[in-house]
């Protein structure tokens, strides 16, 4: 499970800092069949990324520094480079246009 995760949690790590209102809204996405809902703060330098697998209910919390992601998975310690985070394919939708 962590091989799958830990990429598309990744992509988190390079979320927009728009994510980082005082009150911040619960996003979503799905990797590899899960979905994952999940909530960015900011914490002085620090993104704090926050969520749960909503299938199982496991929980995660991420600390995304400048070139490195520490937190858990579940009860289980993730660290990983920054370098190392693979963006997950999002579809884009096309707009009706004139």
């Amino acid at each position: 499970m962590k091989k799958y995760i830990l990429p598309a949690l990744g992509l988190l790590a390079l979320a927009p800092s728009a994510a980082f209102a005082k009150d911040a809204p619960t996003n979503r996405f799905e990797h590899e069949g899960s979905s994952y809902s999940y909530t960015v703060t900011q914490v002085g330098d620090t993104r704090v990324i926050s969520g749960v697998e909503e299938r199982t209910g496991k929980p995660f919390t991420l600390r995304v520094g400048q070139h490195r992601v520490r937190g858990t998975v579940g009860s289980q310690q993730v660290s990983f480079a920054l370098r190392d985070v693979e963006p997950l394919k999002i579809e884009t939708a096309t707009l009706a246009s004139r």
